[in-house]
């Protein structure tokens, strides 16, 4: 079996135990638009609006991105069902797909999430959402491309205008990161130093971010660093919220807590919020029982309901 389906595996594994790997039932959410294409170039392009019963709006909007070590997963799996508690906040929330590294290496995986940013700033008044307080939201994979949401602001080189609303920032106002990978050459160092049980190895050639790059990881340093979000940070980056599990063995912790110090010296420690849970893998029970999610949603109202 090469490594990369056993990586997938593993990851749909985690998922699965947890109830993520099913769709998540939406069929009790009244204000709801599904399947809206952001974009014509692929059928991933899409993306589901979820708005609040009560209120006018203009909404909050949560962007809920999928992991899946970015080749499997879906915006409608059971990864979204953290993200909709927040129409209870009155939050709206904007499910995005992208597409997947068996269809398109990197940058197309941002470039899609960007690009769902500018319509949703396009299409705001359409769908009663506000344009200028959207948080990105996701884990694993979809914490990575969360934290490039977040980091990236208007960069260029990550950007593709073509796909639609060029004249809409893609920046966001908030992110929260849950275990998402940053230097993907450290990865297995660091796994190695964790010494958790089965750790997966990321630096050859079939893993999942070397297939994400189209290179084996050691061999392509600069697209390496142009997929890390550490590359982007600059002083003008959103707040952030971080956590991670001390024993995941697919996405090392020392990468959050690396990319949390970078950002607080930037930023100011105040506006980066890094949590660790001991006895803690690659998801799970401790990020979405109630009392973590009620965090999540303090952080979020601070950001976004100002």
């Amino acid at each position: 079996m090469k490594l990369s389906l056993t990586f997938l595996l593993a990851v749909l594994a985690s998922l699965a135990a947890h109830g993520q790997m099913r769709e998540a039932d939406v069929s009790g959410i009244k204000n709801k638009f599904l399947d809206m294409p952001y974009a014509e170039l692929s059928e991933a392009q899409k993306l589901d609006i979820y708005l609040p019963e009560e209120g006018e709006g203009p909404f909050p909007v949560i962007l809920s991105v999928h992991g899946g070590a970015f080749k499997a997963g879906d915006k409608r799996d059971g990864q979204v069902i953290p993200m909709l508690e927040g129409l209870k906040r009155g939050y709206a929330i904007v499910s995005i797909n992208y597409r997947l590294s068996g269809e398109a290496i990197w940058p197309a995986q941002i470039q899609d999430c960007k690009a769902a940013v500018r319509w949703v700033r396009g299409h705001a008044r359409e769908y009663k959402l506000n344009p200028d307080k959207i948080a990105a939201w996701g884990g694993s994979a979809g914490g990575h491309l969360s934290a490039m949401l977040g980091l990236s602001g208007d960069v260029a080189s990550l950007d593709d205008l073509s796909l639609g609303h060029p004249e809409q920032s893609s920046r966001v106002q908030a992110v929260v990161d849950w275990f998402g990978p940053t230097d993907f050459l450290k990865m297995d160092a660091q796994l190695e130093e964790s010494a958790v049980a089965n750790p997966m190895v990321h630096s050859v050639p079939d893993s999942p971010e070397s297939e994400l790059i189209g290179k084996n990881l050691e061999q392509a340093p600069e697209l390496v660093k142009a997929a890390n979000p550490e590359t982007y940070i600059s002083a003008d980056d959103p707040p952030f919220f971080i956590q991670h599990g001390l024993e995941d063995p697919l996405v090392p912790y020392q990468g959050s807590v690396l990319l949390a110090r970078k950002l607080g010296a930037v930023l100011g420690f105040e506006r980066v919020h890094l949590e660790l849970f001991p006895a803690t893998g690659h998801g799970g029970p401790a990020f979405v029982r109630a009392e973590n999610l009620e965090r999540v949603f303090v952080f979020l109202d601070r950001c976004l309901k100002k």
